[in-house]
Formats: structure tokens, C-alpha cells, sequence
């Protein structure tokens, strides 16, 4: 007599095929800063973050749980093409970090702010809050795009840094603003 169980259970000829994981990080100590790096399975960047410690490592972390996946499994091989890119950047080899995006971690308005930014202040050029705001269609709103910079969950690649206050000086910047005027000098030397 055949067990009524017998079409519900699973093949035994081989385990089920699964894919390593959806999300991949690592942790990277960069010429600028301990950042946290973060991929899609696909290789989709999703995070080249400041992390200046655990704490703020485990906030990234669970926001790419909640927005994308809870399986996220730290697999610094599956970083190695946003790892290189962020070192020729960083070591003047290029003016870019030529990745793939994925702007999931980022709000509606974020996102409006983060492209306009890359796809008009290139490499060693420089915009002010409230020329971006702008640019943005939001004149009023410098405060709320210096914000949206604060949070950019893709710090480096997609270049906030490049935003300067009207009154002068650096501004504010997740790395801080030693990171900041470290980037700004690389891109002016290189410029």
C-alpha cells in the first residue's frame, strides 16, 4: 500500500536548489572610512554606507532586511566588483564608481535628489543645497535636500559630497568632514 503522504514529499534524489542568498555585505576599512558595502544577488549596488561602527552597520543592515531581504549574509566575495570600483575611485584611477544601483533604501524625494545629482554635477564640480533643491523643482526646500544627502544609503557612488552649503564651508556629511574635504581634494587634484 503507497503512504496517501507520498506525492507531498520532497525528492530525496537531491537537495532543493537555492541561491546563495539575495543580499550580500561586507564591512571595508576605505581611504575614507569604514563603509559598508552591499549588493543585490544580481550585483546591484544597494548600499556603499558609512558605518563608523556596529551599531550603525546593524541600522543599514535592517533596513536592507525590511526593504529587500532577510537574507542577508555577510559574503565579501559577492562585493569584490563594488570593493574594486570604489578603489579606483578612490585612488584617482577613476572618476567614478562605475557600479549598477539600486535605489530601493531610498525615499521618493531622496531619489528625485540622488539623480538629479549624479547626472549633473560631475566629477571635481560642486553645487550648493539650494541650487540642487532647484534643480529638483523644490527652490524652498535646501533643508530637506541637505537631509535627503544625509541619508543617501549610496554614499561615494552617487556623490553627495559634491554639496556644499551657500555660506561656505563643507556641511554636514555622513563620514564626517575630514571624508568630505578628502574627496573634495581628490576630485580637484584629479579634475
Amino acid at each position: 500500500m503507497t503512504s496517501p503522504f507520498a506525492t507531498l514529499a520532497p525528492a530525496t534524489d537531491r537537495p532543493p536548489a537555492l541561491s546563495a542568498t539575495d543580499v550580500s555585505y561586507v564591512v571595508d576599512d576605505t581611504a575614507v572610512g569604514r563603509m559598508l558595502l552591499v549588493v543585490r544577488d544580481d550585483g546591484r549596488a544597494l548600499a556603499t554606507a558609512y558605518a563608523p561602527d556596529g551599531a550603525a552597520e546593524d541600522r543599514w543592515l535592517q533596513r536592507v532586511a525590511d526593504a529587500v531581504s532577510p537574507r542577508v549574509l555577510r559574503r565579501p566575495a559577492d562585493t569584490d566588483a563594488v570593493r574594486r570600483a570604489l578603489e579606483d575611485y578612490l585612488s584617482g584611477r577613476a572618476r567614478l564608481v562605475d557600479v549598477p544601483t539600486d535605489l530601493v533604501l531610498a525615499s521618493d524625494f531622496q531619489r528625485d535628489v540622488l539623480t538629479r545629482l549624479a547626472t549633473t554635477v560631475g566629477y571635481g564640480e560642486r553645487t550648493t543645497y539650494a541650487r540642487l533643491a532647484a534643480a529638483v523643482d523644490r527652490p524652498r526646500a535646501a533643508r530637506a535636500v541637505g537631509t535627503a544627502l544625509g541619508g543617501n544609503p549610496l554614499c561615494v557612488t552617487l556623490p553627495c559630497h559634491r554639496v556644499l552649503p551657500a555660506s561656505g564651508g563643507v556641511g554636514g556629511y555622513a563620514g564626517g568632514p575630514a571624508a568630505k574635504e578628502q574627496l573634495l581634494a581628490l576630485e580637484s587634484a584629479r579634475g
